[in-house]
């Protein structure tokens, strides 16, 4: 689940053991790192490559996955395409609505209205 370049020693070499032991384990590897970069690149354009690829192997659970993404296709390139995201809105929503369930019950509107002035201004 992490980045391999961000594994000790030890686990690097224990990683490629057991992806050596097992070819569609390692194929699905190759295939779940290349959609990561291309999220984290933001590589809308090789979207249909990837999809093309999965789409030709034998492991069913991401040719499945790839369909879905055809479901949606414009969407999701469209998702990957630009260089902004509406990330840290999300986040300062995902903020609030913490704040909201804490003081459920325990005080009213104008309590919870100060308290999420305060945490936005702390940031």
């Amino acid at each position: 689940m992490t980045d391999p370049a961000n594994l000790s020693s030890g686990h690097t070499a224990r990683l490629q053991e057991v992806l050596h032991c097992c070819l569609e384990l390692k194929q699905a590897t190759e295939h779940v790192r290349t959609f990561a970069a291309l999220l984290a690149q933001r590589q809308g354009h090789r979207l249909d490559d990837w999809i093309n690829e999965v789409r030709a192997g034998d492991l069913q659970p991401l040719r499945s996955f790839a369909e879905g993404l055809l479901i949606d296709h414009d969407a999701v390139a469209a998702g990957l395409t630009p260089p902004y995201s509406n990330g840290p809105t999300e986040g300062g929503i995902n903020k609030i609505k913490l704040l909201k369930r804490q003081m459920y019950g325990r005080a009213g509107l104008a309590l919870l209205r100060k308290r999420i002035l305060l945490t936005i201004a702390r940031n």
